[in-house]
């Protein structure tokens, strides 16, 4: 599969030498492993705030892809859709998965070896098991009351 985001001409492992605030548009979106779990609907208890993934994609998702099908106009669809920044990112931490490469890296943690800027391609993240890529179903199709069903363990 071709990765459909640009790597080329990138700082090598620029994610370790730059603060997030200092990252250009390129490096930032590069950051992303392509999972694609920030794109399924989750859960919060209304008790104790934790956090359920489930397998219920958002209705732009991709599941062969991975990837938001109107990425650069999805608010036109989705206006409540979250632009993760440098600057929000403490503030959505809480939903984000264990394995998103922007967790991490806030976190100041490694990167796993199949992110695509350590392994050299997007494939990787599919082969290790922890993307959403066959594994969803659309929104449309499971009434919201029935999300609780689709809860998953992550990773994948």
């Amino acid at each position: 599969m071709s990765d459909p985001i640009d790597r080329h001409g990138l700082g090598r492992r620029f994610w370790e030498r730059k603060a997030l605030d200092k990252l250009s548009a390129a490096e930032w979106e590069a950051l992303c492993d392509g999972c694609g779990k920030c794109c399924m609907n989750k859960l919060e208890d209304e008790d104790t705030h934790e956090i359920a993934l489930t397998n219920v994609a958002c209705r732009l998702f991709d599941d062969t892809s991975c990837r938001c099908a109107q990425y650069d106009i999805r608010h036109q669809f989705i206006p409540d859709c979250i632009v993760l920044r440098p600057g929000n990112i403490e503030e959505h931490l809480y939903w984000m998965p264990d394995t998103c490469a922007y967790r991490l890296v806030y976190e100041g943690r490694a990167l796993f070896d199949w992110h695509p800027l350590i392994s050299g391609t997007p494939d990787t993240v599919h082969k290790a098991g922890v993307s959403m890529q066959h594994a969803t179903v659309p929104e449309f199709e499971i009434p919201e009351d029935d999300w609780e069903d689709y809860i998953i363990e992550e990773p994948l």
